[in-house]
């Protein structure tokens, strides 16, 4: 009894050790929450630049192969760190989907190809250098991020993944069957089974929710072939397969072994690339340093200090420079395991480590990223609603910290209604500027951040005394 007691201890804190037989389950979870967003972005931004299919075929699978690879070992560094490398804060590392609207405008303006591709990859190689330095200089750059302005960043990323949540709750929306019964009952029998485990078991099983519900939803959508009907037909009288259906045939292809490719693709820097990206790269330095705040609040109950924002920022930067050498988009802090840290509260660093490790081994066996990738959308789904609310929640938390005034009333209120709302409906957006709208227009995140920290900066400060 006293045994399970310490090992329930360990998972709530960062330092200790704990049995591999827990902590593996634990960090797979992790693997499970971040999989398909770790390898959606290459999949769009490789289409964009015509690099999806014919010759290029063998290319874009090598690319997927390294970014499993790429994001288990930032995520080592970030946890671990080497020097000043790495926040060691319970952070998942992962291919950023931010950059989605600066890489398909770099995409069509270079008219596409491995030029265009290799363009990116050369922006992100100096764009990760330049956050890189920025995460140096954050120590006097902190004054600008209060826990007013890291709330309101937090939780805007987490009403930003809402929606992406609630698109995989009903079968992922590119899916012909989107929203069908068989997605939703789907994806309410995995949410189900999570809450049974979170709220009705105690210690290993509890804080293993996320992972039970995941499998669950695997076994219910194996069920589901051997009983309903696999296949569908649209309007047009097109035949589809369902979207919670299991591919098991690209399981069967994958090789068992293959090692990353250093470069696959030539790396090329153009000025059309570079400059909207270090742009980029300091929304997502804010971005960074709401996601550890996020999980500092939320998982251990306290914010987090210069040095491991300073790390995690720097982390981030290298992190994404190195990417780009193997072909791989920007790494950066993973919001959706952030809203399982603070559902969880599991912030045990080796826990965290073996799903990085999963990764790593993702990368060299591609039948095992192959099991994951197959995951119905519907069944993350299921999970994905409960963790990107708990997001918003630690947003909440940071923000309520001290006792709310007017004046943090009046930039949390601005920041949200017209930061994040202009961001939210970006045809608002339609008229501004080309680069105004890249940089504002793909989510609320941004411009609310720099609401946030602009009112900030120029609203006066509350009288003490008074």
């Amino acid at each position: 009894m006293i045994k399970n007691i310490e090992l329930e201890k360990a998972a709530y804190q960062f330092d200790a050790k704990m049995p591999l037989r827990q902590a593996i389950p634990l960090g797979l979870q992790h693997v499970f929450a971040m999989f398909v967003g770790n390898l959606t972005p290459l999949l769009i931004i490789t289409s964009a630049c015509g690099l999806a299919g014919g010759e290029f075929a063998d290319l874009q699978v090598s690319l997927l192969q390294n970014a499993m690879f790429v994001a288990g070992v930032v995520t080592l560094v970030q946890l671990f760190s080497i020097g000043p490398v790495g926040g060691q804060v319970p952070i998942i590392m992962g291919t950023s989907s931010g950059f989605l609207g600066v890489f398909n405008s770099v995409a069509a303006s270079m008219g596409g190809g491995v030029l265009a591709y290799g363009a990116i990859m050369g922006a992100s190689i100096l764009g990760g250098l330049f956050e890189t330095v920025l995460g140096f200089f954050l120590k006097p750059l902190r004054k600008f991020f209060p826990s007013v302005v890291t709330g309101t960043v937090v939780l805007s990323i987490g009403l930003s993944l809402i929606s992406v949540g609630i698109n995989s709750f009903g079968g992922g929306n590119a899916a012909k069957d989107f929203g069908s019964m068989e997605n939703l009952l789907l994806a309410v029998f995995v949410l189900v089974v999570i809450l049974f485990f979170k709220h009705w078991t105690k210690g290993f099983l509890s804080s293993s929710s996320i992972l039970i519900g995941i499998v669950a939803g695997y076994i219910a959508a194996f069920i589901m072939g051997f009983v309903l009907p696999t296949t569908g037909v649209t309007a047009d009288g097109v035949e589809f397969t369902k979207a919670w259906v299991l591919n098991w045939d690209k399981v069967a292809q994958a090789s068992w072994f293959a090692i990353p490719k250093l470069v696959p693709v030539k790396i090329v820097f153009d000025m059309r690339a570079i400059l909207p990206v270090l742009i980029m790269f300091i929304v997502t330095a804010v971005e960074t340093v709401g996601d550890i705040s996020g999980v500092m609040e939320g998982g251990m109950g306290r914010e987090a200090t210069d040095k491991e924002l300073s790390g995690g920022v720097i982390c981030d930067g290298l992190g994404s420079s190195f990417a780009a050498c193997f072909g791989v988009l920007p790494n950066t802090s993973f919001s959706q395991n952030v809203g399982l840290v603070a559902m969880t509260k599991v912030v045990n660093r080796g826990a965290l480590a073996t799903g990085a490790i999963f990764l790593i081994l993702c990368g060299l066996i591609p039948k095992l990223g192959a099991l994951v990738s197959i995951m119905p959308q519907a069944v993350l789904g299921g999970a994905a609603v409960m963790m990107f609310s708990s997001i918003v929640v630690s947003g909440i938390q940071l923000i309520t910290k001290e006792k709310m005034t007017p004046r943090t009333l009046t930039i949390v209120s601005v920041a949200l209604g017209v930061g994040y709302g202009m961001g939210a409906n970006s045809s608002i957006l339609a008229n501004t500027p080309q680069l105004f709208q890249l940089i504002c227009g793909e989510s609320g995140i941004v411009p609310a951040a720099f609401v946030a920290i602009v009112l900030n900066v120029l609203l006066p400060k509350d009288d003490k005394a008074e």
